[in-house]
């Protein structure tokens, strides 16, 4: 709750930002496409509410998702100690092969940091995570970090050809009839 998730998604979205977010009820859906050189990824982001109260709701979204960022704020280490039991649940709960970033976000307030960016990358590396100082007032690795997800993403679903194969089936009367398999 208040680490700045929805202003995360907005400046990376909307490319804007504001001082006052209000905070987020339940969850809030938003979508981006990125254009790679080998893919073109859509975002489909679901936001969550960061209170206690829409904690049950929270594997509802996250359930079949490709990729999760878990958000919080350097000027608060119960933020980041909460981060870590999202980090917990998502490896217990989550698609296994699920691609987790954690962000520690509002870098612009560098002088009232209480935890350590050390603490935050030893921890992502202990957990298998990638992690990433973000700031979505200033925007610094913003877009850096939705490029890192789409360039992961594209990596471990290679582009498959799309469309339908027809195939052959005889039927009794010895027409033949064409079907279609995805």
């Amino acid at each position: 709750m208040g680490a700045g998730k929805t202003s995360l998604v907005l400046r990376f979205v909307k490319g804007q930002f504001s001082e006052y977010q209000e905070s987020t009820i339940g969850a809030a859906f938003f979508t981006q496409v990125l254009s790679l050189n080998e893919a073109t990824i859509k975002f489909d982001i679901w936001d969550t509410a960061g209170q206690e109260r829409y904690h049950s709701l929270a594997p509802m979204y996250y359930r079949g998702a490709a990729a999760a960022v878990v958000v919080y704020d350097i000027t608060s280490m119960d933020s980041f100690v909460r981060a870590k039991k999202w980090v917990q649940e998502l490896q217990r709960q989550g698609n296994p092969n699920l691609i987790m970033f954690l962000a520690a976000n509002k870098a612009d307030l560098e002088g009232k940091r209480k935890v350590p960016a050390e603490d935050g990358d030893q921890y992502a590396k202990e957990n298998g995570l990638v992690f990433v100082e973000t700031s979505a007032k200033s925007a610094q690795n913003v877009n850096e970090l939705f490029y890192e997800i789409a360039k992961r993403l594209a990596k471990a679903n290679p582009s498959r050809t799309t469309g339908m194969k027809l195939q052959g089936r005889s039927q009794e009367s010895g027409r033949r009839l064409f079907c279609c398999s995805a």
